[in-house]
């Protein structure tokens, strides 16, 4: 991953949840622009419209900070728990479903209060679906963690009011850029094979540049010694490939299994 590529992942995410936190506004709020729309009034219908799109930007920075802070509760996760933690994510998940419906404010409607939390479930499932997809099977339980319990602790913002208009405010772009963002995670810290070619030209001009100095320096077992580690390199680089291009293989295999034929009854004579 380099800066470029974070950049760009940040201002696409702020973007797509900017975007989806606008069009809600439309929709729960729509009074708000009703009305300076008769009599018109642009000026004050274009404060309406910065505000939501403010609010929805609020939320979107809301939702990369807690997913940034993930990536850094992840790696301590596995480190801690080892083995356990997929385990460990799961109980949290478990938890936080139970906080959204018992532990929240008791002002929210309870209906209500379930219904956000069955979209929110089903929300993350399809998403960590998506992601089994693109990926492999051991995504899906820390994808649905980032769907659920890190969604669960940004709405805490809007959970302590008890505005069920605002909590749906926050609520859609939170869920669009975490989906946005553990989508397109692998994609981002994804090294292209044009940048692998830069660096393998960058390291081949730099082994020729020490080869070269060696040479009129006179040293020449170190030489040898950096021809065998070059020669190294190139092999594990070599076996790294084949491992890649048979892992597709693989994967290309196991896609949707054919059905089994139902074996025909045999004639009677």
């Amino acid at each position: 991953m380099n800066s470029r590529k974070i950049v760009q992942f940040f201002f696409k995410t702020l973007i797509y949840g900017g975007l989806a936190g606008l069009i809600t506004s439309f929709i729960v709020e729509w009074k708000e622009y009703a009305a300076y729309l008769q009599p018109f009034d642009a000026i004050e219908l274009l404060g309406v419209f910065l505000f939501f799109l403010g609010y929805a930007l609020v939320f979107t920075v809301v939702s990369q900070t807690g997913f940034f802070a993930y990536l850094f509760v992840h790696r301590f996760g596995q480190g801690f728990f080892k083995s356990i933690w997929p385990m460990v994510q799961l109980l949290i998940v478990f938890f936080a479903i139970f906080d959204l419906i018992y532990l929240t404010s008791k002002n929210i409607p309870m209906l209500f209060k379930v219904i956000m939390t069955i979209i929110v479930v089903i929300f993350g499932i399809i998403v960590a679906r998506m992601k089994v997809k693109e990926t492999n099977p051991t995504a899906f339980i820390p994808t649905l963690f980032v769907m659920i319990v890190m969604s669960a602790l940004e709405l805490t913002l809007v959970l302590r009011p008890a505005d069920t208009s605002f909590i749906i405010l926050m609520l859609v772009p939170v869920l669009v850029a975490n989906a946005y963002q553990i989508l397109q995670s692998h994609k981002t810290t994804e090294v292209s094979e044009e940048h692998k070619q830069r660096i393998a030209v960058r390291r081949k001009a730099r082994l020729e540049k020490q080869k070269q100095k060696l040479k009129e320096q006179g040293k020449e077992e170190q030489l040898r010694k950096l021809e065998e580690l070059e020669k190294a390199q190139e092999e594990a680089e070599q076996a790294a490939k084949l491992a890649a291009q048979r892992a597709k293989r693989q994967q290309k295999q196991q896609g949707p299994r054919h059905k089994k034929r139902k074996k025909r009854p045999k004639k009677r004579n």
